[in-house]
C-alpha cells in the first residue's frame, strides 16, 4: 500500500484545520455572531465562504482537466437530486449548527482547545451517526 495516499490526506486535513483556525471559524462564537443578526454580527463567515467559493470553482476545473494523480479515477457523486433525505439531512445539519456554532470541521479543531463544548459535540456527531446506521 502507497503511504502517499493517507500523507496527502493528512496534509489536507492539517491546511484546513489551520485555515479553520487562523480565520477563527472553529470558534463557535465567531459563527454564531454570523448566524445572528443583530449588532455583534460579523461577515467574517462570509468572506471565508466565498474565498472558498472561488478557490473550489477555478480548483474543480484544473484538477479535473488534469486528472487524478493517487487514483485510477475521480470518485465523484452521481445523484443531483434534492431528495427529502438530503433536505432532512441538510436542515438537521443547519439546526445543529445554529445551536452549537460548531460544524463537523470546526470541532474535530475545537478538541484541541481544551474546551468541553466541542467534545460534546463530536460525541454527538458520533451517536447520530451510528443512529442512522442502525435506522437504516
Amino acid at each position: 500500500m502507497s503511504v502517499a495516499k493517507p500523507l496527502t490526506s493528512l496534509l489536507a486535513g492539517i491546511i484546513f484545520g489551520l485555515g479553520l483556525a487562523i480565520s477563527g471559524l472553529a470558534n463557535p462564537d465567531k459563527v454564531l455572531q454570523f448566524l445572528t443578526l443583530n449588532s455583534d454580527w460579523s461577515p467574517a463567515l462570509l468572506f471565508t465562504m466565498g474565498a472558498g467559493i472561488v478557490v473550489t470553482f477555478f480548483g474543480y476545473k484544473w484538477v479535473l482537466q488534469r486528472g487524478p494523480v493517487l487514483a485510477e479515477a475521480f470518485s465523484l457523486p452521481t445523484n443531483t437530486r434534492l431528495d427529502p433525505q438530503l433536505l432532512t439531512g441538510a436542515g438537521i445539519f443547519g439546526i445543529g449548527w445554529g445551536l452549537a456554532g460548531f460544524c463537523p470541521g470546526p470541532a474535530l479543531v475545537g478538541l484541541t482547545s481544551g474546551m468541553i463544548e466541542p467534545v460534546i459535540f463530536v460525541i454527538a456527531l458520533i451517536a447520530g451517526s451510528q443512529l442512522r446506521k442502525i435506522t437504516a
